[in-house]
C-alpha cells in the first residue's frame, strides 16, 4: 500500500475539469508538458469548482510512462509526471513507475 503524508494542501479554482493525481498548473489548467507545476490535485474536479491540490509532502502521482526509483519527475502529458527531461522539475519518485497509468509515490519540496 502506498500512503501519502501531505504537509500542505491548498485550493485552486479549477479552470476546466481536473484528474485527481495529476499535476496541475497556477493557472487551475492541467499542467503542461515541461511547465512548472503548482502541485497534485487530490480529487476530481470539474471545471469552475475548487480543486483541493497537494503542494509539499508525499504524494501519489500518475505516471505517464516508466521512471525509475530516485528519479526527478516533470509534468507530462496531460498532467501525468514523467522521468526529467528538459522541462522544470516538480519532484522525485519514492517508487518506480513500469507503464503509464502506475500510480508512484513522490516527494515535493525538499
Amino acid at each position: 500500500m502506498k500512503a501519502q503524508n501531505i504537509i500542505l494542501c491548498i485550493t485552486l479554482m479549477a479552470v476546466a475539469d481536473l484528474l485527481p493525481r495529476r499535476f496541475v498548473g497556477f493557472d487551475g489548467l492541467p499542467a503542461a508538458d515541461g511547465a512548472k507545476a503548482l502541485g497534485v490535485v487530490e480529487a476530481e474536479t470539474e471545471a469552475s469548482m475548487p480543486a483541493p491540490v497537494n503542494t509539499h509532502g508525499v504524494m501519489l502521482v500518475e505516471a505517464g510512462g516508466a521512471i525509475a526509483q530516485g528519479a526527478e519527475v516533470q509534468a507530462g502529458t496531460d498532467g501525468k509526471a514523467i522521468a526529467k527531461a528538459s522541462g522544470v522539475g516538480c519532484g522525485f519518485a519514492l517508487d518506480a513507475a513500469t507503464a503509464d497509468g502506475d500510480l508512484i509515490r513522490i516527494v515535493r519540496g525538499i
